[in-house]
């Protein structure tokens, strides 16, 4: 993937990722997807919509059915930037609470 801002953007939303959490445990109808939420069938298919243009599901027809499955790979692609963020600023910051400690003190 050439880009994560699609997949961030994705995760933003609490409904999409809800779906995620569902889709983690086995593939699902875009029914049975859309069963927990008090919103339409067409506003499910737009969240599924930006969770397959992200790369994080896959949504294709069997039957008269829609099934969607979720793409791991895509979220270990998150996961990686994720740690290497969070190495880097742990990093940074560890060496900014170092420079603070051992830099002299002012006296006023």
């Amino acid at each position: 993937m050439d880009s994560l801002d699609p997949v961030f953007n994705a995760l933003a939303d609490a409904t999409r990722r809800a779906i995620l959490v569902r889709l983690a445990q086995g593939e699902a109808t875009v029914g049975m997807l859309g069963e927990p939420f008090t919103i339409s069938a067409p506003a499910i298919s737009r969240h599924l919509k930006v969770l397959e243009d992200a790369e994080l599901i896959v949504n294709e027809r069997r039957g008269k059915q829609r099934v969607c499955r979720l793409r791991p790979e895509t979220l270990a692609s998150a996961q990686q930037w994720l740690d290497f963020s969070r190495r880097f600023w742990t990093a940074s910051l560890g060496r900014l609470d170092d420079h603070l400690k051992n830099s002299p003190k002012e006296i006023s």
